[in-house]
C-alpha cells in the first residue's frame, strides 16, 4: 500500500475547505469514491478530482502535494492516521483535532492548532496569530495535545488556551499566553509586548526575557526540580527543546491584574 496523494492541480481562485480530507472520513472508500467527494470552495462546492491528482490507497497515510495559502481546514476535527502537507496551507490547520499527526512543510495562517484537544501536529515553518486560541465567541482554546513551531508564530498565541504542549522554536508576536488558562508554551526565540496578559494559570517557558508590563510579580531566582522531569519528557520530540536541561530560572507570577496563578519562567 501507498500513501493516499492529492496533488494540487492549480492555484485555487477561492477559499477551500478540506475537512472532508482526513484519514477517519476516507477509511474504505476507493479512489472513485473519493474523486466525487465535493469540497466548500467559496460559495460553490466542487468535487475532489477537479481539484486535485488522486493517487495511492492508504487512507491512513495522507499526503497533500503542491499545497496553497487558500486551503482552510485541513485535519479538522481529525481522529486518526497522518496527514503530511508540502507547501503553505491556510487558516485552522488541525481545527478540532482529537488524535492522529499533522506535519507541515511550509506556513500556516491564524488559528492553526484552535480547538485541538489530543495529537501531534509539526510545522516546519511559520504560523500566523491566534495558534492554539480560541476562535471568537468560544471561551477555550487548545484542549491538549503537542504543537511543534521550528519557525515563528504570530500574535495572541494560546490566548484562552486550556491544556497542552506549544513549543515554538523561534520568535513570537506580542500578546502570548493572554488569557491563558493552563498548558504550557515554551519559545527559544523573543516575545512581543503584553506577554502574559489576563493570564490565569500555565506556565510560559523562555529563553529571553522580554519586557514585562506591570502587573507580573517578579518571585526571584529558583531552581524548580520539576523543569528537569518536563525537559525528560521533551527529550522524545523532534524539537530543539528535547536539548535543553536547565532547572534554574527568574520566575514571575501573574496576571495579578486578572487575579493569576500563571507563572513566566525565564532560564538563567
Amino acid at each position: 500500500m501507498s500513501a493516499l496523494t492529492f496533488s494540487l492541480k492549480t492555484q485555487p481562485s477561492q477559499r477551500v475547505d478540506m475537512t472532508a480530507i482526513t484519514p477517519d472520513n476516507l477509511a474504505g472508500k476507493t479512489i472513485s469514491e473519493i474523486a466525487a467527494i465535493t469540497l466548500p470552495v467559496g460559495k460553490d462546492n466542487l468535487r475532489i478530482d477537479s481539484l486535485f491528482d488522486i493517487s495511492g490507497d492508504d487512507a491512513n497515510e495522507i499526503v497533500i502535494e503542491k499545497s496553497a495559502s487558500r486551503l482552510d481546514y485541513i485535519g479538522n476535527n481529525m481522529k486518526t492516521g497522518r496527514i503530511t502537507v508540502e507547501g503553505d496551507v491556510g487558516s485552522y490547520f488541525g481545527y478540532h483535532m482529537r488524535k492522529g499527526e499533522l506535519v507541515l512543510n511550509g506556513n500556516a495562517a491564524d488559528f492553526a492548532a484552535s480547538g485541538m484537544a489530543g495529537g501531534l501536529i509539526q510545522i516546519h515553518g511559520n504560523v500566523g496569530d491566534y495558534l492554539a486560541s480560541a476562535i471568537v465567541g468560544d471561551k477555550k482554546g487548545m484542549k491538549g495535545g503537542t504543537v511543534i513551531i521550528t519557525g515563528n508564530a504570530g500574535e495572541r498565541v494560546g490566548d484562552q488556551m486550556r491544556r497542552g504542549i506549544i513549543l515554538i522554536e523561534g520568535n513570537v508576536g506580542s500578546y502570548c499566553a493572554s488569557r491563558m488558562l493552563a498548558g504550557t508554551i515554551g519559545v527559544l526565540g523573543t516575545v512581543g509586548e503584553y506577554v502574559g496578559y489576563g493570564m490565569r494559570r500555565g506556565t510560559l517557558l523562555l529563553t529571553q526575557k522580554p519586557k514585562m508590563h506591570a502587573t507580573l510579580q517578579d518571585c526571584g531566582t529558583h531552581t524548580l526540580p520539576f523543569l528537569s522531569l518536563m525537559f525528560k519528557s521533551f527529550q522524545v520530540l523532534p524539537s530543539k527543546f528535547a536539548t535543553i536541561n536547565k532547572n534554574r530560572v527568574q520566575r514571575y507570577a501573574g496576571d495579578i491584574a486578572n487575579d493569576g496563578k500563571g507563572e513566566i519562567l525565564v532560564l538563567l
